[in-house]
């Protein structure tokens, strides 16, 4: 299995540091708002990460963590804007995050650690950086030294010059270095806060990370993965902050990022007008469409979003769907396993889209298949391939009906009149009825089990 090393700056062959116990941390939201598109196309990487490490290791021997930051500048800046308690900022955006990434079919990690949740494990840490060396008091802060760690900036590849020219660093004259950064920070008695060695404060960004995928993985760990735009800051402190406090120990083996995220063409922005929200796109498409249309994409590369894209996803899955609705009475293969090119394209860096042109080739293939034993072994294939990349999850019929209910209690309401109306030999209205639904889009399929339909 293949991996591209950032801290190598290569593909690397993933050799885990123990095959019983697999781990891997990624950086998840800052909950304060509706999570948006640049939310959803990092953990639908990582979620396919997640499954295929699952598939080779096996689910028991994966340790999967993803974290939750509720403590941050950007939620108070959304407590003074709106004037809601923070508690209620935190768990709201919490719920509509966990509702969205559900509905991407993504898989909940092991743990989903809250930032609040390990204040006495990031303690503890400021403390070890401190008694190194590595850490100083100043102003009510303590601050994390990066020139008493030869080779910071390792991860990013950049010089101090770079890193110091338009990245987000807070400038202080309380600072030894302008790139140092804050480890704790002193509250006000409105901010939230927690009692330490150094007064009431709150921990920096930085810090978190470091903290609970310590606590919960151990001090070296297989995968640490996030944006490409955490690769510097965030993960150059991390990997400064943590290595120091643990001298002798690696912290990640493999550093893997998503790359970003465009939305026709440019940045997305709400100065340019082209930000969405996952819940905003999703009142346009299907779920499924939008993880789909990530996956056509190799999660390394720049992605850029676009409606019609998501239009074409669609139309994708109406082809994948239509071909099980298709043999929806023939039993998949029982103990069926994916595709082996699409098991190797996923273990040789995620390569969805390659992996996605041999689930098409399956699809063909179902397709042309006559022989039940044949259908029986295809469906299995393309079941279990789907399953690695997270599609396909869905009933055929459900997903032709799509999630408007009352549209479909009324559906059913005319199929049911159209089969008395046979019944009585009214094949008129029978007809009339067919016709009626065709016009809106809706087909029906007449079989011995009864009749059934699906939007054209």
């Amino acid at each position: 299995m293949y991996l591209f090393n950032t801290l190598k700056k290569r593909k690397d062959e993933f050799v885990p540091i123990d095959e019983s116990n697999v781990r891997m941390y990624v950086c998840g939201p800052t909950v304060y708002d509706r999570a948006h598109l640049g939310n959803a196309k990092t953990p639908v990487a990582f979620d396919v990460l997640y499954r295929v490490l699952c598939n080779k290791y096996g689910k028991e021997h994966v340790t999967y963590v993803s974290n939750i930051t509720d403590v941050d500048d950007k939620i108070l800046d959304k407590h003074k804007k709106t004037g809601k308690p923070i508690r209620e900022i935190t768990e709201q955006t919490y719920q509509w995050y966990i509702d969205d990434m559900a509905k991407l079919n993504i898989l909940p990690p092991n743990h989903r650690p809250r930032a609040t949740e390990y204040i006495d494990e990031m303690i503890e840490l400021v403390k070890l950086l401190l008694k190194e060396g590595h850490a100083y008091e100043t102003n009510g802060h303590v601050l994390f030294d990066v020139d008493s760690m030869p080779g910071y900036g390792f991860l990013s590849g950049r010089s101090m010059k770079e890193m110091l020219a338009g990245a987000r660093i807070e400038v202080a004259d309380y600072k030894k270095n302008p790139a140092d950064f804050v480890l704790w920070k002193p509250s006000d008695a409105d901010q939230p806060g927690w009692n330490s060695p150094w007064g009431y404060g709150r921990p920096g960004w930085h810090l978190e990370c470091s903290a609970m995928s310590a606590k919960l993985l151990g001090n070296t760990f297989d995968i640490h993965g996030g944006g490409a735009d955490l690769i510097f800051p965030h993960h150059e402190n991390e990997c400064a902050q943590s290595m120091c406090a643990h001298p002798g120990e690696k912290f990640a083996n493999y550093w893997v990022h998503s790359g970003m995220l465009m939305v026709d063409g440019v940045k997305m922005s709400k100065s340019l007008g082209n930000f969405y929200t996952i819940d905003e796109v999703l009142e346009k498409a299907p779920a499924e469409a939008l993880r789909l249309l990530f996956l056509t994409t190799h999660y390394h590369q720049p992605f850029n979003f676009t409606f019609e894209g998501l239009e074409a996803a669609k139309q994708t899955l109406d082809k994948f769907y239509n071909a099980l609705l298709r043999v929806k009475d023939v039993a998949a293969k029982a103990d069926a396993s994916a595709d082996e090119r699409v098991v190797g394209a996923l273990e040789d860096d995620l390569n969805t889209p390659l992996a996605l042109s041999y689930v098409h080739e399956l699809v063909n293939a179902l397709n042309k298949a006559e022989a039940k034993e044949e259908k029986q072994e295809l469906k299995g294939k393309l079941l279990k391939s789907a399953e690695l990349l997270g599609i396909l999850w869905q009933d055929p019929q459900e997903w032709f009906r799509g999630d408007n209910a009352d549209e479909a209690q009324e559906i059913e309401a005319l199929i049911a009149q159209r089969a008395e109306a046979k019944k009585n030999k009214d094949y008129a209205l029978a007809d009339e009825i067919r016709n009626n639904l065709k016009k809106r889009g809706i087909i029906l399929e007449d079989s011995p089990q009864g009749t059934t339909w699906k939007k054209a």
